[in-house]
């Protein structure tokens, strides 16, 4: 990416087809990760003296693995700790057909009603199994849903996963709100979900002119980014867009043999319509939180699993594949210059959300507090977190093994204390939330994200407070941020040029202030020398380190403008 970024954006700018900037300041923020220079976090040991330096990240949510990784963290700890209610949980997959996977790449009105009709075909049909199951007329379902936008591939392909509870909530009699359980879905039953969805999908299109008659004129991304439409399209297809080889499909390594000849399997809870295909065969058992949360993070993992990436001799780049593909391909390769162009394309565009809620489970839901864990007294779960490993869930449904392992102790020690209702103790078939005069939950004791060093040791199992040397507690010095240029003063002319009620302000707090000054008179021949105290790095006497201090990277910044001076660190020997 060092080597290639800038001769992939000089070539294509020279073609007047210059790379949108939302991803080109993705490009860079990921060389700038993990960079001390641009920012660091200094930590100090005050038992041996050892002295650590750990870099930021970059922000964006791209393609990023550093990033990425700790997002998938965050994101599952979220859900499991402060979301998702304990009770099963299953898992719905929507994949749509080649020819509609170009459009909602952009089109962010079109992800949010496919989704819709997505997520309402499953409610239907737990509402549905609920009427014949328990005999309730008007219970909802709750969703969480990840948009993920590549394939095993690094391709470009818009799905779908969703987290449904595998259940309705209704009234009891009494008023009480209580979850009632469904068993799982017969394959009859998945493939009426992918029929309703591939009806109402075709009605959708056809509402918006995005039918197979609709011209090609309406393509608004190819007439205003003329390259990221053709990255998209390239993308999508397996094929390469920039560079000597463009129109050519990228190359794939692996026994190949002819695909078309084979008969198309299905798995079990797997059906497809019309191109529409629905996945429904992986659940969660109640209460069973370390497999839920190793679910949310396949759902929230970033798209380039790095330890799946190598370099040939040549100096070509090869992907190895999940699974083998149906003609037997294991492997893709890529020039430097197309990795770079598929990376370019999973970039989501701005306010373009990658995680959405339903239901109950909603920010607006009116029932939200009495159903959402209270996230007092979680327990951490101890489990790998690497997109490797969260990228492969797995199936209970019927199988005995994972049914019980809910019960096992490792289970049980991570369910909050005192939090298992009594009749799901004994075994009844509807789990009750809260009545309908009860008040609501209190909030969760720790903040919506993870503090840095709890959030670093669940993605890289570190510990970044520990002392390497003598195990002991480190404490944090400073945050050194990027230095950034200091803003210029406005000329004189600025006051005149400013709208009116600007100057009435300045008008009103000159006359007010009783502040005395000893400064000149100035004027605009004449401007006041800036005051540069703040650039010059404060002087701490500090020790002198021992000869074994660990240092990875020191590097002085300065403070931002207005900040009180931090620590800077002096290189170490």
């Amino acid at each position: 990416m060092q080597q290639e970024l800038e001769t992939f954006l000089a070539s294509t700018a020279a073609r007047e087809r210059p790379v949108p900037r939302f991803v080109e300041r993705e490009l860079r923020a990921f060389l700038r990760c993990g960079i001390p220079a641009y920012g660091f976090v200094r930590a100090h040991c005050d038992g041996c003296g050892l002295d650590r330096v750990v870099a930021f990240s970059c922000k964006g949510r791209g393609f990023c693995p550093s990033r990425g990784g700790r997002r998938m963290a965050d994101t599952a700890a979220h859900l499991v700790d402060r979301v998702l209610p304990e009770v099963p949980v299953r898992q719905w997959v929507l994949s749509l057909p080649f020819a509609l996977r170009y459009r909602p790449a952009y089109d962010a009105p079109l992800v949010r009603d496919v989704l819709a009709i997505f997520v309402q075909s499953v409610f239907t049909s737990l509402r549905r199994r609920a009427r014949k199951q328990w005999a309730i007329a008007r219970g909802h379902g709750d969703a969480v849903t990840f948009v993920q936008r590549f394939g095993d591939a690094l391709n470009l392909n818009v799905h779908f996963h969703s987290l449904v509870l595998d259940g309705v909530y209704a009234r009891s009699e009494n008023g009480a709100l209580r979850f009632h359980p469904l068993p799982p879905p017969d394959d009859v039953e998945v493939e009426r979900v992918a029929r309703q969805v591939a009806r109402r999908l075709a009605r959708l299109l056809e509402r918006r002119g995005l039918g197979d008659d609709a011209a090609a004129g309406d393509d608004i991304l190819a007439t205003e980014e003329p390259l990221l439409a053709s990255l998209y399209a390239a993308s999508i297809t397996s094929r390469v867009a920039t560079g000597s080889r463009a129109g050519q499909r990228v190359l794939r390594m692996g026994d190949r043999i002819d695909a078309g000849d084979l008969p198309v399997l299905q798995g079990e809870r797997c059906a497809t319509v019309g191109g529409v295909s629905v996945h429904a065969n992986v659940a969660v058992p109640a209460r069973d939180r370390r497999r839920l949360e190793r679910l949310c993070r396949y759902g929230a993992r970033p798209p380039v699993a790095t330890e799946r990436l190598s370099r040939l001799e040549d100096g070509r780049l090869l992907y190895r594949l999940k699974h083998r593909w149906r003609d037997g391909t294991t492997h893709v390769v890529f020039t430097p210059q197309e990795l770079v162009e598929k990376l370019a394309a999973l970039v989501p565009p701005p306010r373009f959300h990658l995680v959405r809620y339903h239901g109950v489970l909603g920010p607006c839901g009116s029932e939200r507090d009495r159903i959402v864990p209270a996230g007092q007294g979680v327990r951490p779960i101890q489990s790998s977190s690497s997109p490797e490993s969260a990228s492969t869930p797995s199936r209970v449904d019927g199988d005995p093994a994972g049914a019980a392992s809910a019960t096992t102790p490792d289970s049980a020690s991570i369910v909050r204390r005192g939090s298992m209702p009594e009749c799901e103790r004994l075994g009844s078939p509807s789990f009750p939330v809260a009545s309908a005069g009860a008040p609501a939950r209190p909030d969760a004791a720790r903040a919506r994200r993870l503090a840095w060093a709890e959030l670093m040791k669940r993605v890289f199992a570190i510990d970044v407070l520990e002392c390497p040397r003598c195990r002991g507690p480190m404490r944090i010095l400073a945050a050194i941020p990027h230095p950034r240029p200091r803003r210029q003063s406005s000329p004189a002319w600025a006051s005149r040029c400013a709208p009116h009620r600007w100057r009435r302000r300045a008008a009103t707090t000159a006359s007010t202030s009783k502040r005395p000054t000893n400064r000149p008179p100035t004027s605009s021949r004449n401007p006041p020398a800036p005051d540069r105290a703040h650039h010059a790095p404060a002087q701490i006497d500090q020790p002198t380190p021992k000869r074994s201090t660990l240092v990875l990277s020191a590097v002085g910044c300065a403070p931002p403008h207005g900040a009180a001076a931090p620590f800077f660190p002096q290189p170490l020997t």
